[in-house]
């Protein structure tokens, strides 16, 4: 009686534990074996997370990770698909999608910079407002740099609002889209770094606006770090410790462009020369901060209402609530 009695103990526990697994009750992995995949395409401005890997600063959060390669402009996908847990990337062409639901939250910006408009130099263009009646090529209608050259153009008086567009916009690859500038197919360029520092010394070109340098967007932060819904929720010692250890690289950045260009390229995280590459760091501000990244989402996700790259219908402060994470442990501001 008493060996039945066991026996029955036993199937009451396997199918209770059968019953859980079925209903997507799955074991939470422990923080000591869970393994952080984290996205990246190989950029330049990507240097927080090249500098983390190899100056030990994933290591030294004692974070496990994976770094999976992906092609430009797939982490979302990436992401919502589950391939990887956290990425990297450009906080304003993050705002449409979050809105629509992209299952992020961000946890720090980390840095300024990124994205230039550029005309030839014999064009006879000077200001923003020269480009009235002028086609401008942009990579895609949603990156980065046509959001950028939407809100400096609007802040400059040009339409670029669906109900009044005083600029015609063109989509070319990017590598394609200096050479379209120098046949004649548009008359300026929107596009980002390194392509564009590389354009403008190649071709002759003259920078209309630059997101490093020009106020007040220099001011403001482009890049930011992100993770997944879920491991903000269910993992939030690894989502901090990712953000501390990507905030500790973007501010050793800061204080040695020259070196993290050397071992960006010398590493093959990214291609070109290392000098060139550093000159280009250096216009970038690379002192990673929370509330910088926070207080540039209003800004930005306000003027993307104005241009009509966001649906009026969004609440604004809402969306940027809910589209950060904050952790206790997680400084607001970190510099070396």
């Amino acid at each position: 009686m008493k060996v039945r009695k066991k026996m029955a103990l036993i199937a009451v526990t396997v199918i209770a534990s059968l019953l859980l697994t079925s209903c997507g009750q799955k074991p939470v992995a422990k923080t000591e074996d869970f393994v952080l995949k984290i996205g990246y395409s190989g950029s330049l401005c990507e240097a927080p997370v090249h500098m983390a890997v190899e100056k030990g600063y994933f290591a030294e959060e004692g974070l496990k990770v994976d770094l999976i390669k992906l092609a430009p402009g797939t982490s979302f996908e990436a992401i919502t698909a589950g391939k990887i847990d956290a990425s990297f990337g450009l906080l304003a062409s993050l705002m449409q999608p979050l809105s629509n639901g992209l299952p992020i939250k961000v946890t720090t910006g980390l840095h300024t910079g990124c994205d230039k408009l550029l005309v030839p130099k014999d064009s006879g263009i000077k200001t923003l407002a020269d480009l009235k009646g002028k086609r401008i090529g942009v990579p895609s209608m949603t990156s980065s740099p046509i959001i950028f050259a939407k809100r400096a153009l609007a802040d400059a008086g040009v339409g670029v609002s669906e109900k009044n567009m005083q600029v015609e916009f063109a989509v070319f690859s990017q590598s394609d889209l200096p050479i379209a500038l120098k046949n004649g197919s548009v008359d300026a360029i929107a596009i980002n770094d390194p392509t564009a520092a590389v354009a403008q010394k190649e071709y002759n070109l003259n920078t209309l606006v630059d997101s490093a340098v020009t106020e007040p967007y220099r001011q403001q932060y482009c890049c930011s770090a992100f993770v997944r819904d879920d491991i903000a929720k269910n993992h939030p010692e690894i989502a901090a410790k990712y953000t501390r250890a990507m905030q500790k690289a973007s501010a050793w950045i800061q204080q040695n462009q020259d070196e993290a260009a050397k071992i960006q390229v010398d590493k093959k995280w990214v291609a070109g020369d290392a000098a060139f590459n550093a000159k280009v760091l250096k216009t970038y501000n690379y002192i990673p901060s929370v509330k910088g990244a926070y207080d540039a989402f209003g800004i930005t996700a306000k003027q993307l209402q104005q241009v009509g790259m966001l649906n009026d219908s969004v609440d604004v402060e809402a969306l940027r609530k809910n589209s950060f994470v904050f952790f206790d442990d997680v400084p607001d501001t970190v510099s070396r």
